[in-house]
């Protein structure tokens, strides 16, 4: 069994870090499959391409290194092995190592003493490819896996770095793109699996966080939060005064009659996510609105909105049956697979465990008429 990426604390050894690039090199010969999905997420070699791409590849010790290094947030090996020299050797990396532990893990109290050590620290960059403040460590996403975690008093510590200087909009280097804390912060699982993920986004808005990050090329905190799901937080900025003046906004809300409003201008890409989104969220009526007006649904989804897959695959997986019904009912594939997993929305929904809307995909087979789809199988 290989280790779990990023589980080292920072002041490993090289040799460490060394055995981990070991267990995950014999992992991926001897055809574990989580190994190989490791080199597809991490090594640059495989960007866009598939888990049987990796495994088809010929790969050596230095490329699982080479994930290792990726897995820890730096660019290559050595970029790694000058960490662990630096982090044992310069005080300043040392120091802001320790302020990310204390602000991941919660402990305020050594926060507050290194901060008084060190004021310059609120404003101070990891020495790690992304370049992150320690505000950026809050939004919990996109940093090192090991420390992508919400610590129950993660209000309290945001409020002590931006009561202490930090900047909100400050920029990081993550997911290729300049991203703010609040971009991240929407988009992750881990504040929303805490409960803090709306008082966090406020706090950030308290001090002036931006609904957009100022040369950012993220899209706006309300969009980000409902591509990802978080219609919540979506919500909870829009009554901060975030505005909704675009059709996918008003889709991935809900508001059926903003939408009517925005659809007539809207371009083609905007009508493409606005389906995308109102799909994946359950927005039937949306829906039936912008396939009334020529949407067709069997593309997939447009970059930046879940474009390995379609618009039937993503209401599965969230189970919409609503709008899982009306898209077949209005010809959408169901034999279409996604281009990551190569699961077709069947196989989305039973492994998301939705059996009622497994059934209906099954009833209506993949090559029947839209009049055999609208009388198989009910949901």
């Amino acid at each position: 069994m290989t280790t779990s990426a990023g589980s080292l604390g920072f002041r490993a050894p090289l040799d460490d870090y060394r055995r981990q690039a070991d267990e995950l090199f014999a992992a991926l010969q001897s055809g574990d499959e989580p190994a190989a999905w490791r080199f597809k997420w991490e090594h640059p070699r495989f960007k866009g391409k598939t888990l049987p791409d990796v495994q088809a590849a010929t790969l050596d010790l230095p490329d699982a290194q080479t994930v290792i290094a990726r897995e820890y947030s730096f660019q290559t090996w050595q970029d790694l092995a000058a960490f662990t020299t630096a982090v044992s050797t310069d005080r300043t990396v040392a120091r802001f190592e320790e302020a990310v532990e204390a602000v991941v893990s919660g402990d305020d109290a050594t926060l507050r003493d290194l901060l008084r050590e060190d004021p310059d620290l609120v404003r101070a960059r990891s020495s790690r490819h992304h370049h992150c403040t320690l505000l950026h460590y809050l939004g919990a996403n996109g940093v090192e896996s090991g420390r992508q975690k919400t610590p129950p008093n993660a209000v309290e510590i945001a409020t002590l770095l931006l009561a202490a200087g930090a900047a909100p909009d400050a920029m990081a280097d993550l997911y290729d793109a300049k991203c703010t804390t609040m971009s991240m912060l929407v988009t992750s699982t881990h504040p929303a699996e805490a409960g803090l993920q709306i008082a966090l986004a406020e706090t950030l808005l308290d001090y002036g966080a931006s609904f957009i990050g100022p040369g950012t090329n993220w899209q706006s905190a309300v969009l980000s939060a409902l591509t990802f799901g978080y219609p919540e937080t979506a919500e909870a900025l829009v009554r901060r005064g975030a505005p909704v003046d675009d059709l996918p906004s008003a889709a991935g809300l809900g508001r059926i009659a903003d939408a009517s409003r925005f659809l007539p201008p809207a371009d083609a890409q905007s009508r493409h996510v606005a389906l995308a989104l109102a799909a994946q969220l359950g927005r039937t009526e949306i829906v039936r609105l912008l396939l009334d007006a020529g949407e067709v649904p069997n593309r997939y989804n447009p970059n930046g909105y879940h474009s390995h897959a379609t618009p039937l695959h993503q209401a599965a997986w969230n189970g919409h049956s609503d709008v899982v019904r009306l898209l077949v009912e209005r010809r959408a594939r169901v034999d279409i697979r996604d281009t990551i997993y190569r699961g077709t929305p069947l196989d989305w929904a039973v492994y998301g465990g939705k059996d009622q809307i497994a059934d209906y995909l099954r009833s209506v087979g993949p090559n029947t008429t839209t009049e055999q789809q609208s009388d198989g199988g009910t949901l």
